[in-house]
């Protein structure tokens, strides 16, 4: 019975010495990890990343540390730590396939912030839609359409679809169409038309204003108007010279192109 006794405390008293050990290694790695993640969120190459860039960085450190801390009380423990990895292999192997989705978004989400073929502001058109991006997260990206709708959008279609970015540069041309008369000069129909252009402020004069036929239609021509603008008031230079070139040419008497007349043959 002694004999008995004295393993009981023996075996007692090792558990409890691991017991000890591994809330000990709990109690000062939460309080390690809390201090190396005050230390890396005050890095000047961190502080510099974009808030969601940081915010993802932060947690990855943040869940590596703890796993490793996770591994340090279970080997104190006495537990077969190879065992433990791999059925986590085994689990993240599942979960993966069934995320395979969400996976998806995530990698793209990343490309998004590494490469940054848009910014938060810029009006993008994809396939999923098209308005101003109004955020980037690790999933989805938000656009806000012109009359004001929000479109959330994977960031996996966006990395495997075509973007066209209204925004990224400074410059952009405006494309006017009007189907005019073919009776009239065509100088002064562009002299006409370059006239109302030039009150326009917004419009730049270097690229120079350009007015002129580009195609042949049923009863007239079709003239074709390009201007140069900043990106900012493109729909402020549309809608203003949709408004004051056809005002102008009424004023100086050019119409649109002549009726088409149809002779039908009755038996």
């Amino acid at each position: 019975m002694a004999a008995f006794f004295g393993n009981l405390v023996g075996i007692a008293t090792a558990v409890g010495s691991k017991l000890i050990l591994a809330l000990l290694i709990f109690v000062v790695g939460r309080y390690a990890i809390k201090k190396i993640m005050g230390v890396i969120s005050k890095m000047h190459w961190l502080v510099e990343l974009d808030a969601t860039v940081a915010s993802f960085v932060k947690n990855l450190i943040k869940t590596v540390l703890h796993v490793f801390m996770i591994v340090a009380i279970i080997n104190v423990l006495g537990v077969d730590t190879a065992s433990i990895i791999a059925v986590i292999a085994s689990c993240g192997v599942a979960v993966g396939l069934a995320l395979q989705g969400a996976l998806s978004n995530i990698a793209g989400g990343i490309m998004l912030l590494v490469f940054r073929p848009f910014n938060v502001g810029d009006y993008v058109i994809t396939g999923g839609g098209e308005g101003v991006v109004k955020s980037i997260s690790l999933f989805y990206t938000k656009l806000t359409t012109l009359d004001n709708k929000d479109v959330t959008v994977p960031n996996g279609s966006l990395m495997n679809a075509t973007v066209t970015n209204l925004s990224s540069e400074k410059l952009r041309r405006v494309d006017l169409a009007f189907n005019l008369t073919g009776a009239e000069d065509i100088s002064k129909v562009q002299a006409i038309i370059l006239e109302a252009v030039a009150k326009n402020e917004k419009v730049l004069q270097d690229p120079a204003p350009f007015a002129g036929p580009l195609e042949g239609i049923p009863g007239g021509l079709c003239y074709t108007v390009r201007v140069w603008t900043e990106s900012a008031n493109y729909w402020d230079v549309y809608f203003d010279l949709m408004q004051a070139i056809p005002t102008a040419l009424g004023v100086g008497g050019i119409g649109g192109p002549a009726p088409v007349q149809q002779v039908v043959m009755n038996k």
